[in-house]
């Protein structure tokens, strides 16, 4: 019974789509408002019907009706309730569902927050958007469906993977989706202002709220699963240039190029046009990343789904939006009167470009590493994988110039600035350059090459440091987020270059000893979860210091289905993490242990929240303006 409604309902938001597109078409052409208020009632209507599907779904993971094949697939009568709801998205079908959810939601509250938007710029787009919303519900009807019916219904269902059974992985994807579906918003504005001749400083307010809001909570969502990778898969790190975190990664750097490109346009109503190219740009990176994560094509604990003929949806989808996209901007686009030969180089837009030409080939770095595999492969069959020493020789260096224009940056102002009476910028740089020095120098790694880069991290540390004694409250939000990337790049930098590791082969009873620490596997004890069976060890660690702290890291076996996993044991204080994890050695009695000091860890997470943080005033800020 469920599973007809869900489907129906799906099917009626085919019709309201169809009508919406319409009825909008129409009074675009006609230049009438007379359907606006059917128009209203219409998206009304959509969503009211995508809710009830998205809740016929809910529910029939909430009771364990396995007469639904998704429910089937992904759940069983043991599962925590916590994760028979959170294992709603934690599938192909169910995520795409909550994607069309959030679609239709941000639809809606844009056109009840545009009452004073222009009517033909309002109407262009809704129709954008429903063309999007419209290609995802046949995508979820023809090859996607959660609603297909089992007879015989089972009696049990085959569970879901458990790595998946995790608090962070069950809000990281609702939040991710939100910064993705955001961006959806993004493109069909940028498409409606454009035809509508409408790219100006006052577009630029209104579509602010929407960059920002995106940009939060794919900021926030990248976070979640990062610290979710990190202590449940195991890897002992924040970020490991996996192919799906790299998808996600790509439009969060295109989205923050518009970010601050859409500054620029409020305040001096220029770059208009890469503007809109940032904002197709951004939406086509999100969507490039639905098509890679769900083709099959990429080979990665993240991916959802294998099926060819879906990403092949995807990708037909795709290149539509694209080239209506390019046809609508290459038609429609205005050649600007102010270009970047008007900009003087010491001002704000400036260095804004700045931050543009280095997010553009921060973006071309990730994509060639993650799409350039998958090409090799098609061309030649020839298989290899590109791993964090690309990134990382290739990204790094960059770094230092990018650090120095984000410390700079922000000090001068628009049309034209000077730097005089600048001297603490000398000062603070001397500061940095002592204080990296002194770090460095008894250290074992490239002196002069890690020096420069931790001195500009300093550089930038410190400036953003003493704005917020200096500027107080102006600019607070900006002030925060700098602050946020200059600790989040501290901390990496410290992390990577003070990490130590231990790797052995233990028994119970048996003792690894080096230089530095002891490790004792004293015992290894039995636990019953609600849905898994648990080995746990216990493991003393004792430093050279004569510090002992226990560790506990985990086997566990679940019921349904039949899997089992490494639990790591994480210890954690305000300078560093002790992360130990245990698996089994294969046909033998030894368990291989892994045992990491990871500085700085709880300063990354913190880091990005402060970012995120910087962002939500921006927004608050916005909404107060308004």
């Amino acid at each position: 019974m469920l599973s007809h409604l869900g489907f129906y309902s799906l099917v009626f938001s085919i019709f309201f789509s169809v009508c919406i597109i319409f009825l909008s078409s129409r009074s675009v052409y006609n230049k009438v408002s007379k359907n606006v208020n059917i128009i209203y009632s219409l998206i009304f209507l959509q969503l009211f019907f995508v809710v009830f599907s998205f809740s016929c779904l809910v529910t029939a993971f909430l009771i364990s009706d396995f007469s639904n094949i998704t429910v089937y697939n992904n759940s069983h009568t043991t599962k925590p309730i916590f994760y028979k709801f959170s294992g709603v998205w934690g599938n192909h079908e169910g995520s795409l569902l909550l994607w069309l959810l959030v679609l239709t939601f941000f639809l809606f509250l844009f056109f009840v927050n545009s009452k004073k938007q222009d009517l033909k710029y309002k109407l262009l787009t809704v129709i954008f958007q429903e063309i999007i919303i419209l290609g995802f519900l046949l995508f979820i009807i023809i090859t996607s469906n959660p609603f297909y019916y089992l007879n015989p219904i089972p009696k049990e269902g085959l569970g879901l993977n458990p790595i998946l059974q995790d608090p962070a992985l069950a809000i990281h994807p609702p939040i991710l989706y939100l910064g993705y579906v955001g961006s959806s918003l993004i493109f069909s504005s940028s498409l409606a202002a454009t035809v509508n001749k409408s790219v100006n400083s006052n577009w630029a307010k209104d579509v602010k709220i929407w960059v920002f809001a995106s940009w939060i909570f794919l900021t926030l969502g990248i976070m979640l699963g990062s610290v979710w990778a990190y202590y449940e898969l195991g890897w002992g790190g924040f970020w490991f240039w996996d192919p799906v975190e790299n998808v996600s990664l790509m439009p969060w750097f295109c989205l923050t190029a518009l970010l601050h490109t859409i500054l620029v346009l409020e305040k001096r109503n220029s770059l208009k046009n890469w503007t809109i190219i940032l904002s197709i740009a951004t939406f086509s990176l999100s969507m490039s990343g639905t098509f890679l994560v769900r083709s099959g094509i990429l080979n990665s604990i993240h991916t959802f789904a294998n099926d060819p003929s879906r990403g092949l949806f995807i990708l037909v989808f795709l290149f539509t939006l694209i080239f209506l996209s390019i046809i609508i901007f290459f038609f429609f686009h205005k050649v600007e009167t102010k270009n970047i030969s008007n900009f003087f180089w010491l001002s704000k837009e400036s260095s804004i470009l700045v931050n543009n030409w280095f997010m553009m080939y921060f973006l071309s770095v990730v994509l060639i590493g993650t799409v350039y595999p998958i090409f090799l492969d098609v061309i030649s069959s020839e298989k290899i994988s590109v791993g964090p020493p690309f990134y990382h020789k290739l990204i790094v260096p960059f770094l230092i110039p990018f650090l120095l224009a984000m410390a700079i940056g922000p000090k001068f102002k628009w049309v034209k600035s000077e730097l005089k009476d600048k001297i603490y910028l000398v000062l603070f740089f001397l500061i940095s350059l002592i204080l990296s020095i002194l770090i460095i120098k008894n250290l074992e790694i490239e002196f002069l090459f890690n020096t420069i880069l931790i001195t500009f991290a300093f550089y930038l540390f410190f400036i953003t440091l003493r704005d917020f004694f200096i500027i107080k409250f102006k600019n607070l939000n900006q002030i925060i987020a700098h602050f946020g990337f200059s600790l989040l790049i501290l901390s990496i930098l410290f992390n990577n270059i003070f990490t130590t590791e231990v790797i052995t082969n233990l028994r119970v009873g048996e003792t690894f000893k080096t230089e530095k620490l002891v490790i004792k596997f004293e015992n290894l004890s039995e636990k019953q979860g609600q849905n898994f069976k648990a080995f746990v060890g216990k493991f003393i660690v004792e430093s050279s210091e004569g510090n002992i702290e226990v560790m506990n890291p985990e086997l566990r076996i679940y019921n349904q289905p039949k899997i089992s996993t490494s639990e790591a044991d994480i210890k954690t204080n305000l300078l560093s993490d002790r992360f130990m994890t245990m698996n089994t050695v294969q046909n033998q009695d030894y368990f291989n242990i892994r045992y990491q000091i990871k500085p700085f860890m709880i300063w990354i997470w913190f880091s990005v929240l402060l970012i995120a943080l910087g962002g939500f005033l921006s927004l608050l800020k916005k909404k107060y303006e308004n």
